[in-house]
């Protein structure tokens, strides 16, 4: 793993980047409200992914003191603005140059992966939303064009419901799946583990996908 610092414009972002060995792809980690690059779900289902041959960049959206006000927080077009420039930055890389990248989010993370998405275009090949709140990225929710997974816990009601209407809006390749029992953080036994095998099958699929088409063309 390599720390690194993303620069877009005069702020400075610590990441963590993994590219393995005859990589399919590379995903970009937007964590929550209230979290960071360290998120222990977040990286646990990195190195799941690390382990199906996909790099990852986990990555902190904000500095601390930007962290410390809330507003910021749920700053959905700030937040999305910071990953698609990361986005951009991880693709620009000699060791993920011409990979296929994916996005994942969780809470509101994945309402900044959306958004993100709908501005990026092809540049996003998939994308996996955990306990995610696609409400908040709107308008964007319609011109998302890549294969979209939401998950969410079946206990975690109101963010179910928020990710049945976001499903509804939604004109890509798209599934929600349910994890029985898990409420939001999926703390429950079995839980996180079945967030990581659904996100590797998810990008593992797209991306190989992308990456074919890529060769193709």
């Amino acid at each position: 793993m390599d720390g690194v610092e993303i620069a877009i414009g005069p702020v400075r972002l610590a990441g963590d980047l993994v590219v393995p060995l005859d990589p399919l792809g590379v995903v970009v980690f937007a964590h929550g409200s209230g979290s960071s690059r360290l998120s222990p779900r977040n990286v646990a289902v990195a190195g799941a992914l690390k382990e199906r041959r996909i790099g990852t960049l986990l990555f902190d959206l904000l500095t601390p003191p930007e962290a410390d006000d809330r507003s910021n927080v749920f700053d959905i077009d700030l937040l999305a603005e910071r990953l698609e420039a990361a986005t951009r930055w991880v693709a620009g890389r000699p060791d993920a140059a011409g990979l296929p990248v994916g996005l994942f989010g969780a809470s509101t993370g994945a309402a900044a992966a959306l958004v993100a998405a709908a501005h990026l275009g092809t540049v996003v090949a998939a994308i996996v939303s955990r306990g995610g709140r696609p409400d908040l990225a709107g308008p964007a929710l319609e011109r998302v064009t890549c294969p979209t997974l939401l998950i969410v816990g079946g206990d975690d009601l109101v963010v179910l419901d928020l990710n049945r209407e976001a499903e509804r809006a939604l004109r890509c390749e798209k599934r929600l799946e349910v994890v029985p029992g898990a409420g939001h953080l999926f703390e429950e036994p079995g839980a996180l583990e079945r967030v990581t095998e659904l996100a590797a099958d998810w990008f593992v699929r797209h991306l190989a996908a992308a990456g074919r088409t890529r060769e193709a063309g």
